[in-house]
């Protein structure tokens, strides 16, 4: 797909982009924004759920890019991992367009590469490998202990306190699109910082409302949702928090594993932790966790952390 095409898809939205004149709920507002509008064979547009927004949110891209890989695989392989790069910002104000490469169908995997376009320019790159169910011997870690959700603080209770710390919070695009309730572990959420902490920051997420009994849309809203706090993990040992003004903090690449079945609508128990910083640039890992204890899914990323000077 030449840099003229794209220019063309990008300045003619007029065709893909539904009307918010009539009030959606969050998790329909989400569930939109994850229907790709199909434009060719191997080609996808989407939306962004905060069009206002500063950037668009790297869980979206992520969840998207997704998203047009299972359009292009048959609905019997399921995705298992994916690995990806952000390579530039996102704008919000525009359409994304995904590009699909069917690079190989085998008898038991299928891989596929994903390329997020804007403005002529790739922003997200990502490749994914989808497999035919097996069985096969299991293990998995154990589930921490921790408070279950109804003993951790309300959603509106720990953003009100973000906000009250960071009033730029309140800006950023999943801070506005609310189709997660998010929990923090505790009564301390690690997005506050303050203080430095050695424990493994952790939250509960699940949809504000009902999925259907769909896979790849499950699996789509927790890509989506892998992204949300990640990051945070490397500064809580240092006290800092992605929402503070002297800190230049983003994704630079993400992978995800999904190990078991499970439903995004229920709740989920993220586990992250940062065994190492350096470069300006922090490591994190995530455990994902059903209710009952079942090891879903795991994410690695690592980002840029840069102290700005003042």
């Amino acid at each position: 797909m030449t840099d003229q095409s794209t220019a063309w898809l990008v300045r003619h939205p007029a065709s893909f982009r539904p009307s918010f004149a009539n009030p959606m709920s969050d998790v329909e507002t989400l569930r939109a924004i994850l229907d790709l509008e199909p434009l060719e064979i191997n080609l996808f547009r989407g939306r962004s759920g905060s069009p206002g927004g500063g950037r668009v949110f790297g869980g979206q891209v992520v969840a998207q890019a997704l998203v047009a890989a299972q359009r292009t695989v048959d609905e019997t392989r399921k995705p298992h991992s994916l690995h990806a790069y952000f390579l530039l910002g996102g704008d919000p104000t525009v359409p994304i367009i995904y590009e699909v490469d069917r690079i190989r169908d085998g008898k038991s995997f299928t891989t596929r590469r994903v390329v997020a376009i804007q403005h002529g320019r790739a922003i997200y790159s990502m490749a994914v490998s989808f497999q035919v169910p097996e069985e096969g011997i299991e293990h998995q870690s154990r589930m921490p202990d921790v408070p279950p959700p109804e003993a951790s603080p309300s959603d509106e209770q720990w953003r009100e306190k973000l906000v009250a710390r960071f009033p730029a919070a309140a800006k950023r695009d999943w801070m506005a699109l609310r189709p997660l309730e998010v929990k923090p572990v505790g009564l301390s959420p690690s997005f506050l910082a303050g203080k430095e902490q050695e424990a493994r920051p952790g939250i509960w997420f699940r949809t504000r409302g009902a999925l259907p009994d769909d896979v790849g849309i499950h699996q789509a809203v927790l890509a989506y949702a892998s992204d949300l706090s990640l990051l945070q993990a490397a500064l809580v040992p240092h006290g800092r928090s992605v929402f503070d003004a002297d800190m230049q903090v983003a994704s630079l690449d993400h992978a995800l594993w999904f190990h078991r079945p499970f439903r995004a609508d229920d709740w989920l128990l993220y586990i992250q932790d940062s065994p190492s910083a350096q470069g300006a640039r922090g490591f994190c890992r995530g455990e994902i966790y059903s209710r009952d204890g079942k090891l879903v899914a795991s994410a690695v990323q690592e980002g840029l952390m840069r102290v700005l000077e003042s």
